[in-house]
């Protein structure tokens, strides 16, 4: 097993209500989730209740800290009947998957290369490679930074680190009106945590206009980046 990890965030119940902005991320990548997944740094599990339908054959949550684990497994009944829970992180992982995802956890990671290469050792032929983190460092914030944040990615970025034979397929940012509050924050407010009615508001509003405006300005930019990489 690995050393013991512990999250210093504390927004992760904040986030979990964020459902729409969670249903639209899983319309751009529920085709490539099949078969057996690994959910690696699944939190509380927020992410897992929308993308996890049932449908694939197996859904692993993998999480490091203790306390987050401890609450998965309290949360076992919330989960759909083909989920299990393992403490742990890739590093600890011993079997091949389908599909591997990291949601908002790749930025936490120190040697983010070294993991994603990790992670493709463990893919199945034809296994897909999905990451979502936030985009573009000149936005780097207060908020990154109290939640463990290393970094924040552009395209070039995390094409740069593709794993030794892995193909990239998507790469795109998404939430161009989210990048605008990202932006509102970085330079105006430097809150170190946004309120629950600021995520309401992202998630109610600013959500929707993403989904109409990322087509239109062609996914140029956004507050999130979403890549996904198949394995040869």
């Amino acid at each position: 097993m690995s050393k013991p990890y512990q999250y210093s965030g504390n927004e992760l119940s904040l986030f979990e209500e964020a459902k729409t902005w969670k249903r639209y991320f899983k319309k751009k990548i529920q085709h490539f989730i099949h078969g057996s997944v690994l959910e690696v740094g699944a939190g509380i599990g927020g992410t897992t209740k929308i993308l996890n339908d049932g449908s694939a054959k197996k859904w692993t949550m993998l999480e490091p800290d203790e306390n987050l684990y401890s609450y998965l497994l309290k949360n076992t009944p919330s989960f759909p009947p083909n989920t299990s829970i393992e403490k742990g992180s890739m590093a600890d992982a011993t079997q091949k998957f389908d599909t591997i995802l990291y949601i908002d956890v790749l930025e936490h990671i120190k040697d983010d290369a070294a993991e994603l290469a990790r992670a493709s050792s463990h893919l199945n032929g034809k296994g897909c490679l999905i990451v979502l983190c936030p985009a573009f460092n000149f936005l780097f914030s207060d908020f990154d930074r109290s939640i463990g944040h290393i970094r924040r990615y552009k395209k070039k970025e995390l094409k740069k680190i593709t794993p030794l034979g892995m193909k990239l397929i998507l790469n795109r940012y998404l939430d161009s009106a989210g990048f605008f509050a990202s932006a509102a924050n970085k330079f105006l407010l430097h809150q170190s945590y946004p309120s629950s009615s600021q995520i309401r508001f992202w998630n109610k509003c600013l959500v929707p206009i993403s989904k109409i405006t990322d087509p239109l300005f062609l996914y140029l930019f956004g507050k999130s980046i979403l890549t996904v990489w198949e394995k040869s």
